[in-house]
């Protein structure tokens, strides 16, 4: 394949602005589309062979390795690319509209605010600057008309959030998601303790335990009821720092419990009671749902016969009936779903009270919404293919769009009419 068939494909493909990517929601569209990813690679390296310092191919591969799994090689390469340069940028449509400097920080696809899907279609000229908890000043940034804190909560992000709370005190422009310790709080047991009293929303009792109790409880020397009053099995357990189901299990007995602890190494975990939150028709639904500025905007609605339910694993694009189940929530959401539990979503853009997060849940069959998590660098796209899921696209770019309205708003700009027919860029 040329360059000159992946040009006009991936933006920013040749670009020789220093910094400039081709970025993450490009490379993603494009493997998602089945396309090979190897003349990608390729041009990559002999960018770097021609350029040994060329910061920006070093992070478009360590994107490219993410997307493929190979997460060590990964976060080498982007490690590499940040001893290089910590400012880095994306300009949509040509650019020109509102300048949007993003604090992020080093990790995988999950550990920052997927500003790359959320700008399609605008004209934003967005700035990635790379912070860590040893950032010592922040005057390197570039000129820019809005900030946001787009590093998501995890517990290495702790200190980086810390780190930012410090930095941002008085900053000259708006800055969407601030203060950073709004984010910092938003570790699980955190936020189910936030709506422990919220009779629209039922956030499971989730605690933090260590090993050697955890081991304690498997091996009969203590009961999980003393440890862990009104709790009782079956159990959810997951490692503190995991996400995206890595180390999610149901654990129904010590025994299950002991298993599940030889085959895991971490230190610390989180365990909450399992809530059985099937439909009458023994299937689990999850919804995806971001918030903006307040208001609930649908990103997928995904169903399995599995209880740990995940875009992949629920293999929508094998079932007709459940995408168009998923169509007809994304398209009747405001007038269905929205105000179903409309008092929930009130009480959770207040509570959490950021610019702007995403949750996942589910229904129960009192009313309820069950909460499962929320945090600002759930993963959004409209990655999808067209072909099977033609509801998704025009969804996700009124998701987008909203999302681009609210940053224009805090500078004063009205944002235009986004080029949705150009998704790529």
């Amino acid at each position: 394949m040329t360059n000159a068939v992946l040009a006009p494909a991936l933006p920013g493909f040749a670009s020789r602005t220093p910094g400039a990517l081709i970025g993450t929601a490009a490379l993603v569209r494009w493997f998602e589309e089945g396309h090979d990813l190897a003349p990608v690679w390729d041009h990559l390296v002999a960018r770097l062979d021609t350029d040994p310092a060329d910061a920006a191919a070093l992070m478009d591969m360590s994107t490219l390795l993410l997307i493929r799994k190979a997460r060590r090689k990964g976060e080498a390469a982007q490690a590499a690319a940040l001893d290089l340069q910590r400012h880095y940028r994306r300009s949509y449509n040509g650019g020109g509209g509102v300048r949007l400097l993003a604090f992020v920080t080093a990790g995988d696809l999950m550990a920052n605010t997927p500003l790359d899907f959320l700008l399609t279609g605008s004209d934003f000229d967005l700035h990635l600057f790379y912070v860590d908890k040893d950032t010592a000043s922040l005057d390197a940034v570039p000129d820019h008309d809005v900030a946001i804190v787009a590093v998501g909560e995890s517990p290495e992000n702790q200190a980086v959030l810390l780190r930012l709370s410090d930095l941002l005190q008085d900053w000259p422009t708006p800055v969407v998601n601030g203060p950073p310790l709004r984010i910092a709080a938003m570790t699980r047991d955190r936020v189910c303790a936030l709506f422990a009293d919220t009779p629209s929303v039922l956030a499971p009792a989730t605690r933090r335990i260590d090993r050697q109790t955890l081991l304690d409880i498997a091996r009969g020397d203590l009961r999980l009821e003393r440890a862990m009053p009104g709790i009782s099995f079956p159990i959810i357990v997951r490692p503190i720092a995991s996400h995206a189901g890595e180390g999610l299990e149901k654990i129904d007995d010590t025994a299950t419990l002991l298993v599940y602890l030889l085959e895991r190494g971490e230190p610390d975990f989180f365990l909450s009671p399992f809530i059985d939150y099937r439909s009458a028709d023994g299937m689990f639904r999850k919804q995806r749902i971001a918030f903006i500025d307040g208001k609930a905007y649908p990103s997928h609605g995904a169903t399995s016969a599995h209880w740990m339910v995940h875009y992949v694993n629920a293999s929508m694009r094998h079932y007709p009936e459940r995408r168009a189940e998923e169509a007809a929530f994304m398209e009747g959401f405001d007038r269905d779903f929205a105000v179903r539990h409309a008092a929930a979503f009130t009480v959770l853009a207040e509570r959490i009270g950021l610019d702007y997060f995403a949750i996942d849940s589910a229904e129960l069959p009192d009313g309820r919404l069950l909460l499962f998590e929320a945090d600002v660098a759930m993963v959004i796209h409209d990655a999808d293919c067209a072909r099977t899921f033609p509801y998704k696209k025009p969804a996700m770019h009124r998701l987008f769009a909203a999302f681009q309205r609210a940053i224009a708003a805090r500078c004063g700009v009205e944002q235009r009419q986004p080029k949705l027919e150009s998704s790529a860029a």
